[in-house]
C-alpha cells in the first residue's frame, strides 16, 4: 500500500536543529513533486518546502528561506528537512506530501510532531 512515514520530531531549544525524514513505500517517488507543509492547531497548513521530481528545483517559504533545506534521496524513496536555527514560530506539525503532477494524485503522512522551546 502506498505510505508516507515522517519521523525525526522533538524538542528542541531556540537555535538548535533538527533533520525530519519521510519514507515513501507503494510508490516510485521520484515520479512526484515532494514536499513539506506544517500547521498549528487552528490555522492553516502552511507549505514550508517542495522539491522537484529529481531534485533540481527547489522552494521555500519566505519565513524559513535560509535556514531550512529540502532534499530527496530517490533511490532509498526518501526525503530530508534540515532545519537549522530553529525559532518558537517554527513548533507546528510537520507533515509530507506527494504529488503526481499529471494525474493529481496526493498522498500525506501522519506528520511529526516538532517543539521549540527553551
Amino acid at each position: 500500500q502506498v505510505q508516507l512515514v515522517e519521523s525525526g520530531g522533538g524538542l528542541v531549544q531556540p537555535g538548535g536543529s533538527l533533520r525530519l525524514s519521510c519514507k515513501a513505500s507503494g510508490f516510485t517517488c521520484s515520479n512526484y513533486i515532494m514536499r513539506w507543509y506544517r500547521q498549528v492547531p487552528g490555522k492553516e497548513r502552511e507549505l514550508v518546502a517542495a522539491i522537484s521530481e529529481y531534485g533540481s528545483v527547489t522552494n521555500y517559504a519566505d519565513s524559513v528561506k535560509g535556514r531550512f533545506t529540502i532534499s530527496r534521496d530517490n533511490a532509498k524513496n526518501t526525503i530530508h528537512l534540515q532545519m537549522n536555527s530553529l525559532k518558537p514560530e517554527d513548533t507546528a506539525v510537520y507533515s509530507c506530501n506527494a504529488f503526481h503532477p499529471h494525474s493529481g494524485h496526493k498522498y500525506w503522512g501522519q506528520g511529526t510532531q516538532v517543539t521549540i522551546s527553551s
